[in-house]
């Protein structure tokens, strides 16, 4: 293999985990725009996206569509019951008493999921085959396909839900101006609702197609929801297309960065860029807070 075709291979994949990090960053800025806070619990949505598809696999015998339609619906359930049983009754609190709330929920999510399913790795298969496909002298598999094609079917479904729906609708006057929308009628609490639920299953969505690449565990949720929010950060928290965009930026660097210096840098890339994005540019690269549906 050619040095530009290992650079191509780096950058598939790439695209790859930067659609998953899309995904989780995207439920970031869902959540911020309603609230104002940094939901860390983000991360453990992803991992009961792909546990709870492959228990009900192994342990139902359910059709793969099956186990992963029943792991989005229980993923959103837990996304609404993380703000109706934590984040409603404290809404008066401050911003950081929230954030540690989200910290707490993400610990008890992670502790109870090891309890349930153990510490070894559960397998999801491939949902259309392992043969790779040549693209210029690289392979990318068939899986990598439908992580990138569930990141653009999810950003162009949050897209239509802000643009042409009244919920979306309210949901971004939420964003823009919440004194305003509560005069004008709209329950913020249950937008709120709406974001943690819609949040949870975009996380669950990632969870799904990316199992069958990397397989999952009850812990895969703690890294990812950091890179997913490293992300957010990097695009502008609050941007869902800056949430997309730097997802794909993120994931790229950091698979470049493994492959041509150190695969021991991997997890280090992540975090450098955010501090480099921080520094020069701290909005991020599209903007910051009120832009849900931008």
């Amino acid at each position: 293999m050619t040095w530009e075709q290992q650079v191509l291979q780096y950058f598939l994949s790439g695209l790859t985990t930067g659609g998953t990090y899309a995904l989780i960053a995207l439920g970031f800025s869902l959540v911020y725009n309603a609230t104002g806070v940094i939901n860390f619990a983000q991360g453990e949505f992803v991992m009961l996206g792909g546990m709870i598809t492959a228990a009900a696999l192994k342990a139902w015998g359910l059709p793969l569509a099956a186990a992963a339609s029943l792991a989005v619906v229980l993923t959103t359930l837990v996304g609404l019951a993380l703000d109706r049983a934590a984040i409603r009754p404290a809404r008066n609190a401050s911003v950081v008493t929230l954030i540690i709330i989200t910290v707490g929920a993400s610990i008890f999510m992670r502790g109870l999921a090891g309890i349930i399913w153990g510490p070894d790795e559960r397998a999801v298969p491939a949902f259309s085959g392992e043969q790779p496909i040549t693209l210029g002298g690289a392979f990318i598999t068939p899986q990598s396909l439908w992580v990138l094609g569930a990141t653009f079917v999810v950003a162009g479904t949050m897209w239509l839900v802000f643009e042409y729906t009244l919920v979306g609708k309210a949901m971004r006057a939420c964003a823009i101006n919440p004194v305003a929308a509560r005069l004008c009628g709209i329950d913020l609490s249950r937008m709120v609702s709406w974001s943690f639920g819609l949040a949870a299953a975009s996380g669950a969505i990632a969870g799904i197609v990316l199992a069958p690449v990397t397989m999952t565990q009850y812990n895969v949720g703690t890294m990812l929801g950091l890179k997913g929010f490293c992300a957010a950060m990097v695009g502008g928290l609050g941007n869902s297309f800056g949430a997309i965009a730097g997802g794909f930026v993120l994931g790229v660097l950091e698979s470049l960065g493994a492959g041509l210096i150190s695969s021991s840098y991997k997890d280090a890339i992540a975090f450098v860029m955010l501090l480099i994005v921080l520094v020069l540019r701290p909005s991020g690269l599209l903007g910051g807070r009120g832009e849900a549906g931008e």
